[in-house]
């Protein structure tokens, strides 16, 4: 069965982990999956991520991050742009998280990149999701 939508499978997945207090989350793997468990192990909402299988097996293995008092780093991650609405931004648009604390994913001509990223670029593109 194929899913219409990966990404808005890869980021209930992590939240419903993350709330439950769980080590790690396992992921039906794909190129866009990676580079948005890339983006948020770089901008350290998650420990580590890694990879395994082949093709059309692979997966993804996302290891969660927790604060020292046992609380949740990802406390909002959710899907904006939806295979039914798809919302494009420009370079100029490109809307911020709670003043900077949080990060937008976009996908655009550059890659998948986080909203700072594509500001210094100065490029546009759609709007993924968003995390805090």
């Amino acid at each position: 069965m194929s899913m219409t939508d990966p990404v808005a499978d890869m980021l209930p997945r992590i939240r419903n982990a993350s709330r439950a207090s769980h080590k790690d989350v396992s992921i039906p793997g794909s190129r866009l999956k990676e580079a948005i468990a890339k983006i948020l192990k770089e901008e350290g909402y998650i420990v580590d991520f890694s990879v395994s299988g082949e093709k059309a097996s692979r997966a993804i293995k996302v290891k969660l991050k927790y604060a020292e008092e046992g609380q949740k780093v990802i406390t909002t991650i959710k899907r904006i742009s939806k295979p039914g609405l798809r919302i494009y931004v420009g370079k100029d648009e490109i809307p911020s998280v709670l003043n900077g604390l949080g990060v937008n994913i976009l996908s655009t001509p550059k890659g998948v990149i986080t909203d700072k990223t594509a500001r210094e670029l100065g490029v546009g593109g759609e709007l993924l999701c968003s995390v805090f």
